[in-house]
């Protein structure tokens, strides 16, 4: 199933009768910090941080810092017209002292499937083994497969976690047991582990899972961790990644919240890598390979209210995808071509409509595009790309998402809301 379909799944039993039946938090109808009060007011007060002429002023200084800097990649690449950005063959990744190109399309698939949250940064440059290209990165190893040169099997990912354990003897489950049994290995997924493997690419992206969850030391922390292997990866469960609040609101309001980082991926790439003798030392930036940055790109957000989905692209290229849920009748999420023009990573929201008063502490990772809409995380429901409508006019997200988003995007980036 596709990571966009799954999660749509969600909120088919239960998620959307239960945003429908609520359009707050439990805790916000319920007591302090939270307040719900009647009100006369009729027309909505989001409170945006500033006005609408300084948010212009401030993303059209953002947008022309941003332009000057492509302007002096594409100055060194010999060309003058940003708008005319030729397609970079390669780029420098300054913490690992590697390159990575495009002339296999490792540079493109790295981007598009997952980049530095998933597969970390390049340890080696594109080398040759067994007559096939691969390169190796923090996490994963990529293969060039000319015969399937145009299709989305250009690029696959080495089967890391079955040749680095194939020595280990993992227990098998029994069919039925756990969310999703997969006869093909003998285990099953479940809970977050099962959420983040179907959020985050499946099958291609991790294989199979090879074990159990169980407990044991992390190779990276020492501490004792919920741990599982998958032909293509190792998970580790980081609980302390959710901040205690949000923990608290995710078991109060029986919703099914995630952060960027609970779920860790261990560095089975550097590990392949030592093991198998290869150089992982820093080499020289070449010339005509600019540092790598999001920013190289024209960055830009398109929000589909629609299909209540969010895509961030670098180009043409999409990037990230999220599920949202944007503004219920009444309150309905402005369409039109915005900008992020204020950015906090965390705010009370306070704000009055109708017979309606709400203050939201501890909304995470803020980014204002339009008055007083703002993309950010919610902690108050997970109808995310249910199709149920249930904001003020933000658009929500689920933390993670947010949280990445957030780093991503700068003030200036465009965001363009549409149907």
């Amino acid at each position: 199933m596709h990571r966009r379909d799954f999660l749509r799944s969600l909120g088919a039993a239960g998620i959307g009768t239960l945003a429908v039946a609520a359009s707050y938090p439990r805790a916000i109808q319920a007591q302090p910090p939270f307040s719900r009060i009647a009100s006369a007011h009729g027309i909505a007060d989001f409170r945006p941080p500033m006005t609408a002429s300084q948010a212009r002023t401030i993303v059209a200084a953002a947008q022309q810092v941003d332009y000057a800097r492509r302007a002096a990649i594409v100055r060194s690449l010999g060309a003058q017209n940003p708008d005319l950005l030729p397609h970079l063959q390669s780029v420098y990744y300054t913490p690992t002292g590697q390159h990575l190109s495009d002339r296999t399309g490792f540079l493109s698939f790295w981007r598009h499937n997952g980049g530095k949250l998933l597969f970390g940064y390049p340890i080696t440059g594109e080398i040759v083994e067994r007559g096939q290209i691969v390169q190796y990165f923090e996490r994963a190893r990529f293969e060039y497969h000319p015969e399937y040169l145009g299709t989305d099997r250009q690029v696959m990912l080495s089967l890391l976690g079955t040749d680095l354990f194939r020595d280990r003897q993992f227990p098998r489950s029994a069919p039925g047991s756990g969310e999703r049994y997969f006869a093909e290995t003998g285990h099953t997924l479940s809970g977050r582990f099962r959420r983040f493997w179907e959020k985050r690419g499946g099958l291609a992206t991790f294989g199979f899972p090879i074990s159990e969850p169980f407990e044991e030391n992390s190779p990276t922390d020492g501490q004792l961790r919920i741990t599982q292997y998958f032909e293509r990866a190792r998970f580790e469960h980081h609980p302390e990644d959710m901040p205690s609040f949000y923990r608290q609101m995710e078991a109060y309001n029986g919703v099914t919240l995630a952060t960027l980082h609970e779920i860790a991926l261990s560095d089975l790439g550097r590990q392949a890598a030592i093991q198998r003798g290869k150089r992982i030392t820093s080499i020289s930036q070449l010339a005509g390979a600019p540092e790598w940055t999001p920013t190289i790109w024209e960055r830009h957000v398109i929000v589909n209210l629609s299909n209540q989905w969010l895509t961030a692209f670098e180009g043409n290229l999409p990037v990230y995808d999220a599920p949202i849920a944007t503004g219920k009748d009444g309150f309905n999420t402005p369409t039109g071509s915005y900008a992020i023009y204020s950015k906090l990573p965390i705010q009370t929201m306070v704000g009055s409509a109708a017979s309606e008063v709400w203050n939201v502490p501890d909304i995470p990772w803020v980014q204002y595009v339009v008055g007083g809409c703002a993309l950010h995380g919610t902690y108050w429901h997970d109808a995310w790309g249910t199709g149920v409508r249930m904001s003020h006019g933000c658009i929500n997200l689920n933390i993670d998402d947010a949280q990445w988003l957030y780093e991503w995007a700068d003030i200036g980036t465009p965001v363009n809301i549409r149907y």
